[in-house]
């Protein structure tokens, strides 16, 4: 097989005998390798730099600079100090092998030298070369992806940071709509009482005496709402638990409240935004105040899974039901079409007077 044709590596050959550059020159090249051959050390300086060669072999006695300054002059040098040197020499004393590997050679060759046996080496730290080549290119590899996925870590933790602070700046404008709805309704019955009082104060004391408490007890009431209104813009919904856990406390304080447990199926995927998070507890949350407060229900079923298309949640009751029609917009129920709304999700709220409620809310895959 003819290998001439086969680029194994360049090498260049620095040796002042014309004889040992000849035959060398001629098998390496035999063997599919550039070569390169120069006579003394400064020449061998020059074309290391003008064009780096994948080995160095180097002749130690030579006029002028010897094969040592030769090596250490292309070691001190970055741009030629990774470049494998392999030193070929008469010089087979001891001390000269430990100098030859002290200014920087990766192998020594004594002459009269073997072919077989410089093939060998050369091929071997040729390998070596190419391999730790190898291992850079991949290692700058990994660097970089490493930097590119801190890069994207970053970004997406202030993109998370952005959307949580949206999601708190949306969820207290709602809050402030609803306090400003129910405050408003509550200040109109509490002026009506007031003025019901004022109207019957000189004909029928026993009357206005009835309106006034009653409009104390709607001031009350009034400044309960605002009270807990307040606090919930305040507060963190989910204060750093789990949606499992932060869940497991909505229904352990519906129980005490109710004395119902409702049944619950619960299975929540991994890593959901903290958006989709807050608006599940949101609607599981007024759900089942509402439930409280005007169901009159004896059993309340939640559930949450996944499906196909993304994440499905239920919250079911058997109370006295409503007129979905007529009562959008109390109980909450606007509130929760706008946060799932605001997570690319639907909702649907199923009731029937004496029927029960059924709140369905679907979000998509993330």
């Amino acid at each position: 097989m003819d290998s001439s044709h086969l680029h194994k590596g360049d090498i260049l050959i620095v040796d002042d005998t014309i004889d040992n550059l000849r035959l060398l020159s001629k098998m390496l090249a035999d063997q599919g390798y550039e070569v390169r051959c120069v006579t003394n050390g400064t020449t061998a300086l020059m074309g290391a730099k003008a064009q780096p060669p994948d080995l160095i072999l180097l002749d130690i006695t030579m006029p002028g600079l010897n094969g040592y300054e030769v090596c250490q002059q292309l070691k001190a040098d970055s741009q030629t100090s990774e470049i494998p040197i392999i030193f070929i020499s008469a010089l087979n004393e001891a001390f000269d092998k430990v100098k030859a590997f002290a200014v920087g050679g990766v192998d020594y060759i004594s002459k009269p030298f073997q072919l077989e046996e410089v093939f060998a080496r050369i091929e071997t730290h040729l390998t070596s070369r190419r391999l730790q080549a190898q291992l850079q290119i991949q290692n700058s590899r990994l660097q970089q992806a490493e930097t590119d996925l801190l890069k994207a870590l970053e970004q997406e933790r202030e993109l998370n940071l952005r959307l949580q602070e949206m999601a708190t700046v949306e969820e207290r404008n709602r809050i402030a709509r609803d306090i400003h709805d129910s405050l408003g309704h509550s200040l109109v019955a509490l002026n009506i009482q007031l003025e019901a009082a004022m109207a019957l104060w000189q004909d029928n004391t026993t009357k206005a005496y009835e309106c006034l408490l009653e409009a104390k007890q709607l001031g009350s009431q009034t400044l309960k709402a605002v009270r807990e209104s307040v606090a919930l813009i305040r507060s963190e919904p989910l204060q750093s638990q789990l949606l499992e856990a932060a869940i497991a406390n909505l229904i352990e304080e519906f129980h005490r409240l109710t004395g119902i447990l409702p049944e619950s199926k619960i299975h929540i995927p991994p890593n959901l935004p903290h958006a989709m998070n807050t608006t599940i507890y949101r609607i599981l949350q007024e759900g089942l105040t509402n439930i409280c407060k005007y169901a009159e229900a004896t059993a309340v079923q939640i559930q949450i899974q996944a499906t196909a298309d993304g994440l499905e949640l239920i919250l079911k009751d058997n109370g006295k039901g409503f007129q979905v029609d007529s009562t959008r917009s109390g109980f909450g129920l606007q509130g929760m079409h706008e946060r799932t709304a605001a997570v690319g999700g639907e909702l649907e709220i199923a009731s029937q007077p004496n029927a029960g409620c059924r709140i369905t809310a679907t979000f998509p895959q993330t």
